[in-house]
């Protein structure tokens, strides 16, 4: 499991890796049983504290990306569709906000910034 953290990216480190192993998991690269690595050593190999890989994991596992079971580890959780239907919006909202600050910046009107997502969308050249 690759997991980078970033000093420079402005969000706090669990989140950085509870987005990071939401990503794999939604990509396939993690698979419904796979075991995650323990806290315990998941910190070791970021030099994190061990309270910043618990609260992601326990992130991950209120999501329904993880079950965790007592004595065992973390697994990742059966394929829960509208959970990660779910993560795929809230990815798309943060991109469209984005684009939407800079078709602002830059004075495009919002009928421009439409026509343009819908071609996108409908896989158009442009």
């Amino acid at each position: 499991m690759d997991i980078f953290i970033s000093n420079s990216d402005s969000r706090p480190i669990y989140e950085q890796i509870t987005r990071q192993i939401k990503n794999q998991i939604i990509s396939g690269k993690l698979k419904e049983g796979d075991a995650l690595p323990s806290m315990r050593v998941l910190a070791r190999e970021l030099q994190i504290s061990v309270i910043t890989t618990k609260r992601a994991y326990e992130d991950l596992e209120r999501d329904g990306f993880l079950i965790t079971r007592a004595g065992k580890g973390s697994f990742v959780a059966a394929r829960n569709v509208s959970a990660i239907q779910e993560e795929h919006l809230r990815q798309i909202r943060e991109l469209i906000s984005q684009a939407v600050r800079l078709a602002q910046a830059g004075s495009i009107p919002l009928e421009q910034l439409s026509e343009l997502l819908t071609q996108l969308y409908k896989g158009e050249s442009i």
